[in-house]
Protein backbone atom coordinates (compact mmCIF):
# COMPACT_ATOMS: atom_id res chain seq x y z
CA UNK A 1 0.00 0.00 0.00
CA UNK A 2 2.99 2.69 0.98
CA UNK A 3 4.68 1.20 -1.91
CA UNK A 4 2.17 2.15 -4.08
CA UNK A 5 1.24 5.70 -2.59
CA UNK A 6 4.85 6.94 -2.92
CA UNK A 7 4.79 5.74 -6.71
CA UNK A 8 1.91 7.37 -7.16
CA UNK A 9 3.02 10.65 -5.45
CA UNK A 10 5.90 10.30 -7.86
CA UNK A 11 4.18 9.88 -11.00
CA UNK A 12 1.93 13.09 -10.01
CA UNK A 13 5.35 15.21 -9.99
CA UNK A 14 6.18 13.75 -13.34
CA UNK A 15 3.00 14.28 -15.37
CA UNK A 16 3.17 17.78 -13.23
CA UNK A 17 6.17 18.42 -15.04
CA UNK A 18 5.70 17.16 -18.59
CA UNK A 19 2.65 19.34 -18.51
CA UNK A 20 4.85 22.12 -17.87
CA UNK A 21 6.88 21.24 -20.82
CA UNK A 22 4.18 20.99 -22.91
CA UNK A 23 2.79 23.91 -22.28
CA UNK A 24 5.68 26.01 -22.72
CA UNK A 25 6.61 24.29 -26.19
CA UNK A 26 3.22 25.81 -26.97
CA UNK A 27 3.53 28.70 -26.06
CA UNK A 28 7.28 29.20 -27.45
CA UNK A 29 5.47 28.55 -30.89
CA UNK A 30 2.90 30.67 -30.47
CA UNK A 31 5.87 33.28 -29.49
CA UNK A 32 7.51 32.94 -32.94
CA UNK A 33 4.57 34.16 -34.43
CA UNK A 34 4.75 37.28 -32.81
CA UNK A 35 8.96 37.79 -33.57
CA UNK A 36 9.26 37.58 -29.54
CA UNK A 37 11.39 35.40 -28.07
CA UNK A 38 10.80 33.87 -24.13
CA UNK A 39 13.12 32.49 -22.55
CA UNK A 40 11.97 30.04 -20.15
CA UNK A 41 14.47 30.37 -17.13
CA UNK A 42 13.70 27.44 -14.09
CA UNK A 43 15.53 27.46 -11.02
CA UNK A 44 15.03 25.61 -7.65
CA UNK A 45 15.15 28.81 -5.39
CA UNK A 46 12.55 30.80 -3.33
CA UNK A 47 11.32 34.04 -4.48
CA UNK A 48 13.11 35.58 -1.54
CA UNK A 49 16.85 34.73 -2.40
CA UNK A 50 19.14 37.08 -3.80
CA UNK A 51 19.27 34.93 -6.59
CA UNK A 52 16.14 35.14 -8.04
CA UNK A 53 16.09 38.73 -7.66
CA UNK A 54 19.09 38.98 -9.89
CA UNK A 55 17.38 36.79 -12.11
CA UNK A 56 14.95 39.51 -11.95
CA UNK A 57 17.06 41.98 -12.66
CA UNK A 58 18.39 40.34 -15.69
CA UNK A 59 14.82 39.56 -16.94
CA UNK A 60 14.27 43.76 -16.69
CA UNK A 61 17.35 44.37 -18.39
CA UNK A 62 17.25 42.29 -21.68
CA UNK A 63 13.61 43.63 -21.59
CA UNK A 64 14.87 46.76 -22.19
CA UNK A 65 18.08 46.19 -24.51
CA UNK A 66 15.85 44.30 -26.31
CA UNK A 67 13.05 46.49 -26.49
CA UNK A 68 10.74 43.27 -25.50
CA UNK A 69 12.25 41.46 -28.30
CA UNK A 70 13.57 39.39 -25.81
CA UNK A 71 11.42 37.92 -22.82
CA UNK A 72 12.71 36.45 -20.12
CA UNK A 73 9.63 34.46 -18.07
CA UNK A 74 10.68 32.28 -14.85
CA UNK A 75 9.83 29.28 -13.08
CA UNK A 76 11.31 29.44 -9.54
CA UNK A 77 10.73 27.04 -6.66
CA UNK A 78 11.72 23.93 -8.63
CA UNK A 79 8.36 24.04 -10.55
CA UNK A 80 9.73 22.27 -13.63
CA UNK A 81 12.08 19.99 -11.67
CA UNK A 82 15.47 19.60 -10.24
CA UNK A 83 18.69 21.23 -10.73
CA UNK A 84 19.73 17.72 -12.86
CA UNK A 85 15.68 17.78 -14.52
CA UNK A 86 15.97 21.25 -15.83
CA UNK A 87 19.89 21.04 -17.25
CA UNK A 88 18.55 18.06 -19.27
CA UNK A 89 15.67 19.95 -20.56
CA UNK A 90 17.60 22.33 -21.45
CA UNK A 91 19.75 20.17 -23.75
CA UNK A 92 16.38 18.80 -25.25
CA UNK A 93 15.70 22.35 -25.90
CA UNK A 94 12.37 22.71 -23.95
CA UNK A 95 13.66 25.40 -21.43
CA UNK A 96 15.91 27.92 -22.37
CA UNK A 97 17.89 28.42 -18.89
CA UNK A 98 18.46 28.42 -15.33
CA UNK A 99 21.00 28.86 -12.32
CA UNK A 100 22.84 25.76 -10.74
CA UNK A 101 25.53 24.96 -9.03
CA UNK A 102 28.51 24.08 -10.08
CA UNK A 103 28.91 21.26 -8.16
CA UNK A 104 25.31 19.82 -10.12
CA UNK A 105 26.96 21.07 -13.36
CA UNK A 106 29.80 19.27 -12.92
CA UNK A 107 28.14 16.02 -13.15
CA UNK A 108 27.63 17.08 -17.19
CA UNK A 109 31.10 18.91 -17.92
CA UNK A 110 33.68 17.39 -15.92
CA UNK A 111 35.68 20.77 -15.67
CA UNK A 112 33.67 22.15 -13.04
CA UNK A 113 34.76 19.66 -10.67
CA UNK A 114 37.63 22.32 -10.18
CA UNK A 115 35.44 24.29 -8.23
CA UNK A 116 34.18 22.28 -5.54
CA UNK A 117 38.05 21.50 -4.02
CA UNK A 118 37.99 22.09 -0.84
CA UNK A 119 39.93 25.09 0.40
CA UNK A 120 41.40 25.56 -3.22
CA UNK A 121 39.93 29.08 -2.46
CA UNK A 122 41.44 31.33 -0.37
CA UNK A 123 39.33 33.81 0.22
CA UNK A 124 36.02 35.44 -1.76
CA UNK A 125 38.13 37.91 -3.61
CA UNK A 126 40.54 35.06 -4.98
CA UNK A 127 37.39 33.19 -5.60
CA UNK A 128 36.04 35.79 -8.28
CA UNK A 129 39.37 36.92 -9.57
CA UNK A 130 39.44 33.42 -10.82
CA UNK A 131 36.09 33.26 -12.06
CA UNK A 132 35.67 36.11 -13.80
CA UNK A 133 39.20 36.01 -15.58
CA UNK A 134 40.67 33.49 -18.16
CA UNK A 135 40.07 30.44 -16.23
CA UNK A 136 36.48 30.93 -15.62
CA UNK A 137 35.85 32.38 -18.98
CA UNK A 138 37.26 28.63 -20.07
CA UNK A 139 35.01 27.06 -17.47
CA UNK A 140 31.83 28.19 -19.02
CA UNK A 141 32.20 27.85 -22.40
CA UNK A 142 33.72 24.20 -21.35
CA UNK A 143 30.47 23.00 -21.11
CA UNK A 144 29.13 23.69 -24.72
CA UNK A 145 30.29 19.96 -25.99
CA UNK A 146 27.27 18.92 -23.48
CA UNK A 147 24.68 21.35 -25.06
CA UNK A 148 25.21 23.89 -21.95
CA UNK A 149 27.04 27.11 -22.37
CA UNK A 150 27.57 29.20 -19.19
CA UNK A 151 27.22 32.92 -19.39
CA UNK A 152 28.42 33.97 -15.37
CA UNK A 153 28.91 32.95 -11.86
CA UNK A 154 27.28 34.12 -9.28
CA UNK A 155 28.26 34.50 -5.74
CA UNK A 156 26.91 31.29 -3.27
CA UNK A 157 29.11 32.04 -0.57
CA UNK A 158 30.82 29.28 1.48
CA UNK A 159 30.00 25.97 2.44
CA UNK A 160 29.92 25.03 5.66
CA UNK A 161 28.63 22.32 8.37
CA UNK A 162 25.62 22.25 10.67
CA UNK A 163 24.22 20.36 12.78
CA UNK A 164 21.32 18.80 15.11
CA UNK A 165 23.16 18.01 18.14
CA UNK A 166 26.81 18.16 17.58
CA UNK A 167 29.16 21.26 17.59
CA UNK A 168 31.30 20.40 14.95
CA UNK A 169 34.87 22.33 15.89
CA UNK A 170 37.11 19.55 14.29
CA UNK A 171 37.42 17.28 11.75
CA UNK A 172 37.16 14.72 14.49
CA UNK A 173 33.59 15.97 15.35
CA UNK A 174 32.58 14.22 12.39
CA UNK A 175 33.24 10.71 12.82
CA UNK A 176 30.24 8.62 13.07
CA UNK A 177 27.74 11.97 11.91
CA UNK A 178 25.47 11.01 8.34
CA UNK A 179 26.24 14.08 6.68
CA UNK A 180 23.82 14.96 3.55
CA UNK A 181 25.55 15.93 0.37
CA UNK A 182 24.99 17.43 -2.72
CA UNK A 183 24.74 13.88 -5.40
CA UNK A 184 28.06 14.75 -6.48
CA UNK A 185 31.26 12.62 -6.04
CA UNK A 186 33.08 15.85 -5.16
CA UNK A 187 31.01 16.54 -1.77
CA UNK A 188 30.42 12.56 -1.35
CA UNK A 189 34.28 12.31 -1.30
CA UNK A 190 34.77 15.56 0.73
CA UNK A 191 32.69 13.99 4.12
CA UNK A 192 33.94 10.71 3.44
CA UNK A 193 37.78 11.97 3.74
CA UNK A 194 36.60 14.23 6.64
CA UNK A 195 35.30 11.27 8.69
CA UNK A 196 31.92 11.81 8.12
CA UNK A 197 29.20 9.36 6.71
CA UNK A 198 28.50 11.15 3.29
CA UNK A 199 24.39 10.62 2.77
CA UNK A 200 23.42 12.06 -0.79
CA UNK A 201 19.62 12.73 -1.35
CA UNK A 202 17.44 15.60 -2.91
CA UNK A 203 17.70 18.62 -0.99
CA UNK A 204 13.80 19.23 -0.72
CA UNK A 205 13.91 16.05 1.20
CA UNK A 206 16.44 17.48 3.71
CA UNK A 207 14.17 19.24 6.41
CA UNK A 208 12.26 15.68 6.86
CA UNK A 209 15.51 14.06 6.75
CA UNK A 210 16.73 15.98 9.70
CA UNK A 211 13.66 16.10 11.45
CA UNK A 212 13.31 12.46 11.63
CA UNK A 213 17.31 11.75 12.24
CA UNK A 214 17.65 10.18 9.16
CA UNK A 215 21.11 12.47 8.90
CA UNK A 216 22.57 14.23 12.00
CA UNK A 217 23.63 17.41 9.83
CA UNK A 218 24.54 18.94 5.92
CA UNK A 219 26.51 21.28 4.42
CA UNK A 220 25.97 24.93 3.11
CA UNK A 221 25.68 28.46 3.05
CA UNK A 222 23.78 30.71 5.01
CA UNK A 223 21.63 32.03 3.15
CA UNK A 224 20.09 28.27 2.24
CA UNK A 225 20.09 27.47 5.77
CA UNK A 226 17.62 30.33 6.45
CA UNK A 227 15.43 30.09 3.38
CA UNK A 228 15.39 26.01 4.02
CA UNK A 229 14.59 26.49 7.45
CA UNK A 230 16.52 24.38 8.43
CA UNK A 231 17.94 26.19 11.41
CA UNK A 232 14.34 25.22 13.13
CA UNK A 233 15.98 22.27 13.81
CA UNK A 234 19.48 22.66 13.73
CA UNK A 235 21.47 24.98 16.26
CA UNK A 236 25.11 24.45 15.45
CA UNK A 237 26.61 25.92 12.51
CA UNK A 238 30.26 26.12 12.46
CA UNK A 239 32.19 28.00 9.88
CA UNK A 240 34.47 25.80 8.63
CA UNK A 241 33.99 26.82 4.94
CA UNK A 242 34.91 24.18 3.49
CA UNK A 243 34.25 25.12 -0.12
CA UNK A 244 32.71 28.23 -2.22
CA UNK A 245 31.70 26.68 -4.88
CA UNK A 246 29.53 29.51 -7.35
CA UNK A 247 26.28 28.96 -9.20
CA UNK A 248 26.15 29.54 -12.31
CA UNK A 249 23.91 30.91 -15.00
CA UNK A 250 23.32 28.51 -17.78
CA UNK A 251 21.51 28.95 -21.29
CA UNK A 252 21.15 25.61 -23.63
CA UNK A 253 23.12 25.73 -26.76
CA UNK A 254 20.18 24.65 -28.98
CA UNK A 255 18.46 27.90 -27.84
CA UNK A 256 21.29 30.14 -27.56
CA UNK A 257 21.81 28.99 -31.62
CA UNK A 258 18.50 30.30 -32.10
CA UNK A 259 19.63 33.92 -31.49
CA UNK A 260 21.19 36.21 -33.46
CA UNK A 261 24.51 38.09 -32.89
CA UNK A 262 22.74 41.20 -31.56
CA UNK A 263 20.51 38.68 -28.87
CA UNK A 264 22.92 37.21 -27.92
CA UNK A 265 25.01 40.21 -27.33
CA UNK A 266 21.87 41.52 -25.35
CA UNK A 267 21.45 38.48 -23.04
CA UNK A 268 25.19 38.43 -22.42
CA UNK A 269 25.10 42.16 -21.42
CA UNK A 270 21.97 41.52 -18.98
CA UNK A 271 23.63 38.90 -17.39
CA UNK A 272 27.18 40.42 -17.15
CA UNK A 273 25.22 43.10 -15.35
CA UNK A 274 23.52 41.60 -13.10
CA UNK A 275 26.61 39.46 -11.27
CA UNK A 276 27.38 42.97 -9.63
CA UNK A 277 23.59 42.94 -8.18
CA UNK A 278 23.70 39.47 -7.16
CA UNK A 279 26.66 40.25 -5.55
CA UNK A 280 25.31 42.67 -3.07
CA UNK A 281 22.14 41.17 -2.59
CA UNK A 282 23.93 38.15 -1.36
CA UNK A 283 25.74 40.48 0.82
CA UNK A 284 22.88 42.09 2.42
CA UNK A 285 20.96 38.72 2.59
CA UNK A 286 24.13 37.09 4.34
CA UNK A 287 23.86 39.71 7.32
CA UNK A 288 19.88 39.62 7.48
CA UNK A 289 19.75 36.02 7.94
CA UNK A 290 22.75 36.49 10.52
CA UNK A 291 20.55 38.26 12.66
CA UNK A 292 17.63 35.74 12.10
CA UNK A 293 19.71 33.04 13.34
CA UNK A 294 21.01 34.97 16.20
CA UNK A 295 17.22 35.47 17.60
CA UNK A 296 16.73 31.33 16.79
CA UNK A 297 19.58 30.81 19.40
CA UNK A 298 21.64 28.98 16.82
CA UNK A 299 25.20 28.68 17.85
CA UNK A 300 28.03 29.93 15.69
CA UNK A 301 31.66 27.90 16.11
CA UNK A 302 34.45 29.35 14.44
CA UNK A 303 36.65 26.21 14.28
CA UNK A 304 40.74 25.92 12.85
CA UNK A 305 40.44 26.58 9.17
CA UNK A 306 43.53 24.59 9.41
CA UNK A 307 42.83 21.41 10.55
CA UNK A 308 39.82 20.88 8.04
CA UNK A 309 42.17 22.04 5.03
CA UNK A 310 45.11 19.45 5.80
CA UNK A 311 42.45 16.50 6.16
CA UNK A 312 40.85 17.41 2.99
CA UNK A 313 44.13 17.84 1.05
CA UNK A 314 43.72 13.94 -0.47
CA UNK A 315 41.12 15.32 -2.59
CA UNK A 316 43.44 18.08 -3.96
CA UNK A 317 45.94 15.53 -4.68
CA UNK A 318 43.80 12.89 -5.97
CA UNK A 319 42.44 15.99 -8.60
CA UNK A 320 45.88 16.82 -9.56
CA UNK A 321 47.29 13.69 -10.85
CA UNK A 322 45.09 14.20 -13.94
CA UNK A 323 48.02 16.70 -15.52
CA UNK A 324 44.85 18.73 -16.98
CA UNK A 325 43.24 19.31 -13.76
CA UNK A 326 46.64 20.01 -12.29
CA UNK A 327 47.46 22.60 -14.22
CA UNK A 328 44.24 24.75 -13.77
CA UNK A 329 45.01 23.99 -9.89
CA UNK A 330 48.09 25.25 -10.37
CA UNK A 331 46.74 28.32 -12.56
CA UNK A 332 44.34 29.18 -9.53
CA UNK A 333 46.82 28.90 -6.64
CA UNK A 334 49.43 31.60 -8.48
CA UNK A 335 46.29 33.79 -8.70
Amino acid sequence: MLIHKMYTIAWKGIRTRILWVCTLLLLQSCALETNTKVLYFAHSLPVTHPVHRAIMDMKESLAKKSGGQLQIKVFPDGQLGTEREVLELLQIGSISMTKVSAASLSNFAPDYQVTSIPYLFRDREHLFKVLEGEIGKELLMSSTEYLLRGLCFYDAGARSFYAKNHQIKSPEDLEGMKIRTMNDQMSVDMVNTLGGSATPMAYGELYTALQQNVVDGAENNIPSFVTSNHYEVCKYYSFDEHTMVPDVVVIGTRFWETLSDIEKEWLQEAADESVAKQKQYWKETVAENMKVLEKANVQFLYPDKSEFSKNAAPIMEKMMKDEKMKAVIEKIRSE
